[in-house]
């Protein structure tokens, strides 16, 4: 008999910071009680299943995967692929397949209950539009900041003021990205440079800029949107994006959110949503230092650098002779698919650095070993980090990246900014500066009230926790069991 439970499917952005949210929403709906499909594109599942192994994507009876093609070439490669090209793809290929199976699970010989809502990632707009057709409630999830997606949704405008497109590449570095704005209803202590990078453009036909406006504006639209952020920490973003549409709940940060719920992984492997195989030996490794005096390097799933750059962020890290645990994915380096690591790099820092390609990366930063996170600041790490309590040495690559170091920067008081260009002088000074300085301690004491703050906001009646269980009753109109 099938069951007559509400039934959510669910649709990520095909890129680990994008799963791994929407993973973590998804097991806090089977506790309240949901039948969960988790629709990966094709090329995905191949990567889960060799992270988690075959029978983790078998799923269990109330929490199924099933796939959509991404309509890009077949590949076997097992490293995150272009965004633009993805991006462009999902928004031209995926709205048919992903009909199919919603009409597929929902047909009488389906052994799953009706589809009762949709819940899709915020730049996923098809799944929202197959929704909508069908007859069925549509959610949108914001999975990047509230700051970001008010970056995107400018878009427009400044195109409308003639800021966009830049004439020629010199914008880059004659000084026009420091140009101040301060007209953005949200957003504080802006320049262009902190504007979601896919700005920097000379033609609005641009991919990325295309893609990321629209889909930024179509979400807007949607009757219902969560974000996986906190009133205290967002405010005046939330406040702006509720000027347009006022049904926003705010329901992170979703990691803290999670611990009422202790059976949220019940039946699932550890970490079940990475794309690469994790490390655990790296937390035996933490155990031996002493407190707050580790530096955790990670630059998420898809930043990538120059061989050069990477060099230098080597020896400027060595050279402030501090312990580190560093995150290196295989292809962490543009074009390539390993690291060259000089040999001379390695024996300076063999007693007090520990390199791995990928770990669990919320155990990590809950070490209390762990001082300070050096990072991409994409909005999983940035959360992450803040929900730890620790100060964050800054180095954005692209989209929202740069709006949400801007905020670490300035409103929240947590961060320095490493200079694109890497010089290993620069990394050598902000590393003990955050390590070991009078900034760096007073960056962690914010940190520390940053923490204090988000769990309050994820605590009993607090603001994400009052606003999940309002989604959860006023939008999928659900009360839990």
């Amino acid at each position: 008999m099938v069951s007559s439970k509400p039934h959510a499917v669910c649709v990520p952005f095909p890129a680990q910071g994008h799963v791994n949210p929407l993973m973590q929403l998804a097991k806090l709906l089977r506790c309240m009680g949901f039948h969960i499909t988790f629709v990966n594109t094709e090329f995905n599942h191949r990567r889960l299943a060799r992270s988690l192994g075959p029978e983790f994507v078998k799923g269990l009876p109330d929490f199924r995967f099933e796939t959509i093609p991404d309509g890009l070439p077949p590949s076997e490669k097992n490293a995150t692929q272009h965004i633009p090209t993805l991006g462009d793809s999902t928004r031209k290929n995926c709205y048919a397949p992903f009909k199919e199976l919603v009409k597929k699970l929902n047909s009488s010989s389906s052994q799953v209950p009706p589809v009762s809502c949709v819940i899709t990632d915020g730049v996923m707009g098809f799944a929202s539009s197959v929704a909508r057709d069908l007859g069925i409630q549509e959610v949108q999830f914001w999975t990047a900041s509230a700051c970001g997606f008010v970056g995107y949704l400018q878009f427009d405008e400044l195109a409308k003021r003639g800021i966009l497109p830049f004439k020629d590449e010199n914008f880059m570095t004659d000084g026009t990205l420091d140009t101040t704005l301060d007209w953005i209803s949200g957003l504080k202590n802006m320049r262009l440079r902190d504007i979601p990078s896919f700005i920097r453009v000379t033609d609005l036909k641009d991919i990325m800029y295309d893609f990321l406006g629209s889909e930024a504006r179509n979400c807007l639209k949607s009757s219902t949107i969560i974000i996986n952020t906190f009133e205290e920490l967002e405010s005046e973003a939330l406040d702006a994006l509720r000027a347009t549409n006022p049904n926003i709940y705010n329901i992170g940060p979703l990691q803290l959110l999670g611990r009422h719920f202790p059976n949220k992984d019940y039946g699932f492997k550890a970490g079940g949503s990475s794309l690469w195989k994790n490390d655990s030996e790296c937390m035996n490794w933490l155990d031996k230092w002493e407190r707050s005096s580790v530096l955790y390097v990670n630059y998420g799933c898809t930043t990538f650098m120059s061989d050069h750059h990477l060099k230098e962020f080597a020896w400027g890290i060595a050279n402030s002779n501090v312990p580190f645990l560093w995150i290196l994915r295989p292809d962490v380096v543009m074009g390539e698919d390993s690291i060259n690591v000089p040999q001379e790099f390695l024996d300076q820092i063999k007693d007090r650095g520990y390199i791995t390609s990928w770990c669990f990366q919320e155990q990590v930063l809950t070490h209390p070993s762990i001082g300070a996170f050096l990072t991409h600041c994409g909005w999983n790490s940035s959360l992450e980090g803040i929900s730890s309590g620790l100060p964050l040495v800054c180095w954005p690559f692209f989209a929202e990246q740069q709006t949400n170091c801007r905020y670490a920067c300035t409103t929240w008081g947590i961060g320095m900014e490493v200079n694109h260009d890497v010089k290993r002088e620069e990394i050598t000074t902000l590393v003990t500066e955050m390590m070991k300085g009078e900034k760096g301690k007073e960056m962690r004491k914010k940190g520390l009230e940053w923490k204090k703050k988000a769990i309050e906001a994820t605590g009993l009646g607090g603001s994400s926790y009052n606003d999940f269980h309002k989604f959860i009753k006023e939008a999928l109109h659900h009360n839990a069991i």
